[in-house]
């Protein structure tokens, strides 16, 4: 769950930060301070001198090992163990000092550049965001052995937006937009939405939660097991067992076909909310009501619809 939130501190906090800028050590500490104030998690543990110990805080050493075996020292903007690496940086809009620009290449400004926080397009804010994400991606490839691969990598623009990564698989070898191509930005102004605040805290608190595959098998088991519910009811009435798992088998194959639209949209779905009411109008109901004649090719009856 989430911590109840008023709306006046979310836009107070949106309006607060979208005027910051271009001073990304000066800023990054109070803003990620004041997101977990915002999300309800735990605020960034003080350091230790000894790395090995800072499991959850700002600037956590890391070493890198060079080619001639030589090693250097890295500096982790924010690392939470378990959970995620954070990189962070802080552009500038068009027309405040040190805007975005590359070299030899004078203005990469698009003309619907919008303010921060919100959604805009930007070739050089995105090289930006492309860099730091392979400078976190880095620092996740120096952590300790012992502490695996973090699920999460963070790319935070101070002030605008947090890019979110994400690797179930423990091996830091493709993490990708999380949980998808449209959503994987999170921008101040999304911060209003309940939804994206509660998976910015289950990437802190529980990110495991989140992983694809595991939602998949929990809702796998519940079907099974629902399934299995209704097999033995039917069996109890007296059905043949085969007849009930042919059955059975096709009203799965019949829901499939309804959710990638071989069959019209919702039919299936409503005949059944429709057949609730009446159950023994269910068998013909599938043969004669709402024209759908044609699903008795797919889903002939094992008791009465034959």
């Amino acid at each position: 769950m989430t911590t109840a939130v008023d709306n006046s501190s979310i836009d107070a906090f949106i309006e607060r930060w979208a005027k910051s800028s271009g001073a990304e050590r000066a800023n990054f500490h109070s803003f990620i301070t004041e997101l977990c104030d915002l999300i309800g998690v735990e605020k960034p543990r003080p350091a230790h001198e000894d790395h090995d110990l800072n499991d959850y805080a700002f600037e956590r050493g890391v070493k890198f090992k060079e080619h001639d075996g030589k090693e250097s020292q890295g500096w982790i903007d924010i690392y939470k163990r378990g959970s995620f690496v954070m990189e962070a940086k802080q552009s500038r809009e068009k027309g405040r000092p040190k805007e975005l620009r590359f070299a030899g290449q004078p203005d990469l400004f698009v003309p619907d550049y919008k303010p921060r926080g919100e959604r805009s397009a930007n070739r050089a804010w995105d090289q930006l965001m492309i860099s730091a994400r392979r400078q976190a991606q880095d620092y996740a490839r120096a952590l300790p052995v012992s502490h695996g691969w973090p699920p999460f990598v963070l790319v935070c623009d101070v002030g605008h937006c947090i890019e979110v990564y994400a690797d179930f698989s423990g091996q830091g070898k493709n993490y990708a937009q999380f949980p998808d191509r449209q959503g994987f930005r999170v921008y101040l102004a999304d911060l209003r939405n309940e939804e994206t605040r509660r998976r910015l805290k289950q990437i802190w608190e529980e990110p495991a939660a989140l992983d694809p595959a595991r939602h998949a098998a929990k809702v796998t088991r519940e079907i099974a097991k629902r399934l299995a519910e209704v097999s033995k009811g039917l069996e109890q009435r007296g059905h043949d067992a085969e007849d009930v798992a042919l059955f059975l088998m096709r009203c799965l194959f019949t829901m499939f076909a309804e959710d990638v639209e071989l069959l019209p949209k919702e039919s299936f779905a409503q005949l059944l909310k429709e057949a609730a009411r009446d159950p023994n109008q269910f068998a013909p109901m599938v043969v004669s009501s709402c024209g759908l004649r044609w699903i008795r090719a797919i889903l002939p009856m094992p008791f009465g619809g034959r």
